[in-house]
């Protein structure tokens, strides 16, 4: 498999598996999105308010929107789970699109990524969405920890897009358009 074949599997099984976690967390009981718990971030609200944000400051850098950190000194958190979902699935679409633009080219490509007052760096675009992805899964691995102590069990997120699992998604794929 080619690289923009993966970065394009990639996105698609970001936004699958980000759709089960939002639809586990709709689940939760009132009180249980904001509860504190025992993780990186203190509750499975600041982890998901910080998956977005991150994700829409690396995608400002691939598509160099020119916004580098005022993305994050923009961002305001969500309180709501139904419309930080609906801003995740908007941003996991994005990079979708983003993805399936891309050429071999442009894996190697450099674009600025602004760090703030150490200075702006000119990073590869690869590097850039897998770093994306990382802390995604990273992240998203917390969360699934932190459901494990409220009302809802976990999500299955540990299936790529086998063959043999499309079976038994094959209405999420489609609902979703994947």
């Amino acid at each position: 498999m080619d690289m923009v074949s993966h970065f394009r599997r990639m996105a698609r099984n970001n936004l699958w598996s980000n759709d089960r976690v939002y639809r586990a967390v709709a689940a939760l009981q009132p009180g249980e999105f904001e509860a504190g718990r025992t993780s990186f971030f203190p509750s499975l609200k600041a982890t998901l308010n910080h998956i977005l944000e991150v994700d829409l400051y690396y995608l400002d850098m691939v598509e160099e929107g020119g916004l580098g950190r005022r993305v994050l000194d923009r961002f305001t958190e969500f309180d709501s789970v139904s419309e930080l979902a609906v801003a995740q699935l908007e941003c996991n679409r994005r990079l979708v699109a983003f993805c399936d633009g891309l050429s071999e080219a442009d894996i190697n490509r450099r674009v600025p990524t602004d760090r703030g007052e150490a200075c702006v760096v000119a990073e590869r675009i690869g590097d850039i969405l897998s770093h994306l992805f990382i802390h995604q899964i990273h992240h998203r691995g917390q969360v699934h920890a932190m459901l494990s102590g409220t009302s809802v069990a976990p999500p299955q997120l540990d299936e790529f897009f086998l063959d043999y699992d499309l079976q038994f998604r094959r209405d999420e794929v489609e609902r979703l358009k994947l």
